[in-house]
C-alpha cells in the first residue's frame, strides 16, 4: 500500500480506538480508519457526502483504509467523564441534529422494529446469564426499553452519535465523525445516544433541536442502547461497568423507574 506524502513525515501514531472489527489511528493531521467490513466504509463515505452538516474531508480511500482530515476543535466529551463543553455547544449539537433529520432520507433502511425486539431479547438473556448486571436491574430496563419499540417516521439518522463523535469549537459544531451506522431511523435515538450518561445536558440539546421531544422515549432509548451495548463491550475488551458508562446508566434508570 502506498501512503501519500501528506502523512509520511510524522513522529508519532496515536491509537484512537481499536477492537476486533476496526481500528482508528491518528497520524499527524490525518485519521486512518481500518475496517474489516468495507460495506461499513461504503456507508460512511456516502452518508458524509449526503449529510448537510460538517463532516471530515475524505482525503483518500485505499481499502481497507479510509483517510480523513482531522477536525478542528475538541470533542463534546466522553462517556463516563464530565463534559466541560458549555450549554451552547450542546444546543449547537441539537441544532445540527435537527438539520440532519430534516434532510432527505438516505436510500438504505435502518433496523426494523422486529429486529430490535429480537436483539433486545437476546441481549437481556445474555446479560442475566453473565451476571454483569443484576437481573432485577435488567428487568426494570427492559420494561423501560420497550417504550422505544413503537412506530416512528424515519429520518436521516447518524446512528452512533456518541459525544466523542461530535467536535465543537466554543458554541459551534465543527464536524461529526463515524458515520458507518447512518441510516433511516428514529430521530430520538440520535438524541438519546448523544445524551447517554450526560442526561443533565438533555435540556440544552432539546433547546437546540427546536421541536417537541418525547422525553419518555429518549429515556427508553437510553435503556435499550445500554442493554444492547453491554455484551459487545465485554467481547471487544471494553469495560461497561466503568463509572458513568452503560451499567451505571442501567442502574440509574432502574432507580428512576
Amino acid at each position: 500500500m502506498v501512503i501519500p506524502a501528506i502523512i509520511s513525515d510524522v513522529k508519532e501514531v496515536e491509537v484512537v480506538v481499536a477492537h476486533h472489527e476496526r481500528a482508528t489511528l491518528r497520524v499527524g493531521g490525518v485519521f486512518l480508519k481500518i475496517d474489516a467490513d468495507q460495506s461499513n466504509t461504503d456507508v460512511e463515505v456516502e452518508a458524509m457526502a449526503r449529510a448537510p452538516i460538517p463532516t471530515p474531508e475524505v482525503l483518500w480511500r485505499n481499502p481497507p483504509v479510509l483517510a480523513l482530515a482531522a477536525l478542528p476543535g475538541t470533542t463534546l466529551g466522553r462517556l463516563g467523564e464530565p463534559s466541560t463543553a458549555p450549554p451552547a455547544a450542546w444546543a449547537a449539537a441539537g441544532a445540527a441534529m435537527r438539520k440532519l433529520h430534516d434532510a432527505p432520507l438516505p436510500p438504505w433502511p435502518g433496523r426494523s422494529l422486529d429486529a430490535l425486539a429480537s436483539e433486545l431479547d437476546r441481549e437481556c438473556a445474555w446479560i442475566v446469564r453473565s451476571g454483569v448486571v443484576p437481573a432485577d436491574v435488567v428487568a426494570y430496563n427492559r420494561r423501560i426499553a420497550e417504550i422505544a419499540l413503537r412506530p416512528w417516521t424515519p429520518v436521516f439518522t447518524h446512528g452512533d452519535l456518541q459525544i466523542s463523535h461530535v467536535f465543537v469549537d466554543g458554541d459551534e459544531v465543527t464536524g461529526i465523525i463515524d458515520w458507518s451506522e447512518a441510516a433511516q431511523g428514529d430521530p430520538l435515538y440520535d438524541l438519546a445516544t448523544l445524551t447517554l450518561g450526560h442526561q443533565e445536558h438533555l435540556g440544552d440539546v432539546v433547546a437546540g433541536y427546536g421541536s417537541d421531544v418525547d422525553l419518555d422515549v429518549i429515556s427508553a432509548w437510553w435503556s435499550l442502547r445500554s442493554l444492547r451495548g453491554v455484551r459487545w463491550l465485554v467481547e471487544h475488551g471494553f469495560d461497561p461497568t466503568s463509572p458513568g458508562c452503560e451499567v451505571d446508566v442501567l442502574r440509574t434508570q432502574a432507580m428512576w423507574d
